[in-house]
């Protein structure tokens, strides 16, 4: 294994372990400024902003934050230079605090990333989760 590819699979590591612990800030700073979701029946979510945004919606006024809690396996990583993309399937479990039953969300995604001072960041994802 590469040392970039490494890097790459402590990076996913870091995005589900700071997910679980609803730290939206950490995980904005893995991520381009400039970057891309892309999900299934969705417009395309552009922007760090938009991301921050969207976490925000979750959680209704005066309400806790949803615990989120995810599986991922990276499948296949390829570098070239100071891009890659990896494949992976992924298992979310979105439990809202209202006593609403558990969401879980799973399927396959690919991304794109990009090394920045040495560091890597996710630029562009792309999910095919659907409710389980």
């Amino acid at each position: 294994m590469t040392t970039d590819e490494n890097k790459i699979r402590l990076l996913v590591a870091a995005w589900v372990e700071r997910t679980r612990a609803g730290d939206v800030a950490a995980v904005l700073a893995m991520m381009a400024e400039d970057v891309v979701f892309l999900t299934a029946g969705r417009p395309p979510m552009i922007g760090r902003a938009a991301f921050a945004e969207a976490s925000r919606a979750q959680t209704p006024p005066n309400a806790a934050a949803p615990h989120i809690d995810a599986e991922q396996e990276i499948e296949e990583i390829t570098v070239v230079g100071d891009v890659a993309w990896m494949r992976t399937t992924l298992r979310i479990v979105i439990t809202p605090t209202d006593g609403s039953p558990p969401i879980t969300r799973a399927g396959h995604t690919l991304s794109v990333l990009r090394k920045i001072d040495g560091r890597w960041i996710i630029a562009r994802d792309a999910n095919l989760l659907t409710k389980v």
